[in-house]
């Protein structure tokens, strides 16, 4: 029986649950964040500069794939937390293979350098839904903290990340590329550590499967997980020993379309065999279009780790006096900013709400992904000043990620939050997993789309991102204009009585 947590108010008025969750996913998010932050710097940067000398095009599918990758297995990662071993496990055990991930990257080995990313992806997979699930299970689902608690906990990612960026990117420039990636593992372990020692703040909170397999159903699924893991190493040594060949475009290109199909079969098959009832299948085609906005606005953010990441290496002024700016602290300002405007959203939404005026989830997202857009129109400007020849100052890029930032605070908690709240509560880790899916196709769109950006054609960079920009507003302005219908369904979750979402599928 999970133990009810929304009476606890130690922490700032919240339970003291969040801080556990919270405080591992920032050390996560240090680990991830810090490494990715060097992804398509390391694969660019020639053999001479202690990279691996891959052209734009291929990196920036390879790191599509990553970060795409990582967001896909959140899908079995939460099916395997509600059927098998609960969401409290499943982010210790993912947690101990991210460690060892970024263990692997700080070997100085192309080899090594595939086999961590791996470990990383498998180990987010499992991580990632399930400790954003926890969030939404320590309140009730009329409690008004809701939104301001995922608000808090995204804080907390960001913190996380800044310590990342400002960690990894100096090592990078300062100790070589590998020792950045060793200080990601470090930062994965101390969240492992403080997860574990602040356990029994969440103690009954998703700890056992939500649906639990059959003995039976349980054995198959684990010899399912060893044929799987035995399947990735012999492709893996299949690839380095050269018997099969690997093109990252054609593979990210493939992958998309294979991660939207499963998206939508996900998807469809909650909706229509789920046992839904009237209300819930209206809040349901709510949260569906809140994905959409969610695919479309990760697209344009993911440009962050890629095209502007190389932006701001190769066409920004990076030099105060004598110093110069390592290219991966630019990225910092998303943090940056998310610290220092999170306390100003959270406290909005709980004042609109004490108001009774609460702006519906759909109506924040498409703002969201608006205000997302409009950076890159500031990236225009940008563009059009490198291609004359000229390297633009840094306070482009820190507009773009300061209208980033802001975007991301009307859509990112906001998005978490309506699936914990319009998810069916016994697909709780099912639905946070699909949602997640989100990320990953807009990931994977992301690092193709950057891979356009040819450095020997610099004039064409001004017209890719103002197509980003006009793609994101259409939508964000269709998905506004929805609003006045599916705002009046995501309501019907307030009504929505317990007994009404444990029954039975």
């Amino acid at each position: 029986m999970q133990t009810n947590k929304s009476a606890d108010t130690r922490f700032f008025g919240h339970p003291m649950g969040l801080v556990t969750v919270s405080v591992t996913e920032m050390w996560e998010r240090m680990s991830y964040y810090g490494m990715r932050a060097l992804l398509v710097l390391f694969m660019t940067a020639s053999l001479q500069e202690g990279g691996m000398g891959l052209t734009v095009a291929t990196a920036a599918a390879i790191y599509g794939l990553y970060t795409g990758s990582v967001y896909f297995f959140g899908l079995p990662g939460g099916w395997l937390a509600d059927r098998l071993i609960g969401s409290q496990k499943a982010v210790w055990y993912g947690g101990i293979i991210i460690m060892i991930g970024h263990i692997v990257l700080a070997i100085p080995s192309d080899f090594s350098f595939y086999v961590g990313l791996i470990f990383v992806v498998l180990g987010t997979g499992l991580l990632k839904p399930n400790i954003g699930a926890m969030v939404g299970q320590l309140y009730d689902p009329k409690d008004a903290r809701r939104d301001s608690a995922y608000t808090i906990y995204y804080m907390g990612i960001n913190l996380g990340s800044i310590i990342g960026y400002f960690v990894c990117g100096y090592l990078q420039v300062n100790a070589g590329y590998h020792y950045a990636f060793g200080a990601a593992a470090v930062g994965m372990a101390l969240g492992l550590f403080l997860y574990r020692y602040t356990g029994h703040y969440i103690e009954g909170v998703l700890d056992k499967p939500t649906q639990p397999l059959s003995e039976k159903g349980a054995y198959y699924t684990k010899v399912g997980i060893v044929a799987f893991a035995a399947l990735v190493t012999l492709i893996t040594a299949l690839l380095y020993g050269g018997v099969i060949s690997f093109d990252p475009t054609f593979v990210a290109q493939k992958v998309a379309i294979i991660i939207a199909i499963v998206f939508f079969y996900a998807f469809g098959v909650k909706f229509f065999a789920g046992g839904l009832n009237t209300a819930e299948k209206k809040q349901m085609t709510a949260l569906f279009l809140i994905c959409l906005a969610s695919i479309c606005f990760w697209a344009g953010f993911e440009q962050a780790g890629s095209s502007l990441n190389l932006f701001g290496r190769d066409y920004t002024e990076r030099m105060v006096g004598s110093f110069e700016i390592p290219p991966a602290w630019f990225q910092s300002a998303n943090s940056i900013f998310i610290i220092a405007l999170s306390p100003f959203f959270a406290y909005l939404w709980m004042a609109l709400g004490k108001r009774m005026i609460e702006p519906s989830y759909s109506v924040k997202c498409a703002l969201g992904l608006i205000i997302m857009a409009s950076g890159f129109i500031v990236m225009f400007f940008a563009a059009q000043i490198a291609a004359s020849g000229l390297k633009v100052a840094p306070y482009w890029l820190v507009t773009t990620y300061f209208l980033h930032t802001v975007g991301e605070l009307f859509l990112s908690p906001v998005a978490l939050s309506a699936v914990s709240k319009l998810s069916p509560k016994r697909f709780a880790g099912q639905m946070m997993g699909i949602f997640v899916l989100t990320y990953s196709m807009g990931s994977i769109i992301a690092g193709l789309f950057a891979g356009r950006f040819d450095p020997e054609q610099v004039d064409q960079m001004p017209g890719l991102y103002m197509q980003i920009a006009t793609f994101s507003i259409a939508i964000g302005l269709v998905l506004l204009a929805l609003s006045f219908i599916t705002g009046k369904w995501e309501k019907l979750a307030e009504g929505q009585s317990s007994s009404s979402a444990d029954k039975p599928v």
